[in-house]
């Protein structure tokens, strides 16, 4: 799984880049049954919300995975920019999960 990684209104840094990657790719246990006909590519987007608050939910993430017929989306707002990254993880293993739940058993409904 490739992770197209985009900032908007923040620096990407190397060390946030590797820890978006670190946590994001670990999502790729769920995606190894749709990457039988090719990489897929996750686009992952974090952006500060706002210039001049300092405190409160400034910070947005956003990752977008195309899976054969669906379109997995999972979104996370805070006020850090790496608690954001960890909740969108989560969220974004819950959305996998139901996706590869879906396709197993529609796989087991053919046979």
């Amino acid at each position: 799984m490739k992770i197209d990684i985009s900032c908007v209104g923040l620096d990407l840094t190397q060390a946030f880049s590797d820890y978006v990657e670190e946590k994001i790719g670990s999502c790729s246990d769920f995606v190894k049954r749709f990457e039988e006909k090719g990489e897929l590519n996750l686009f992952f987007k974090i952006a500060r919300t706002t210039k001049h608050h300092i405190h409160g939910d400034v910070f947005t993430a956003e990752a977008m995975i195309q899976l054969p017929g669906k379109m997995v989306h999972a979104k996370s707002i805070g006020s850090d920019a790496r608690a954001v990254v960890d909740e969108l993880k989560d969220e974004l293993k819950i959305e996998l999960r139901k996706q590869k739940e879906k396709a197993v058993s529609k796989s087991k409904g053919r046979k």
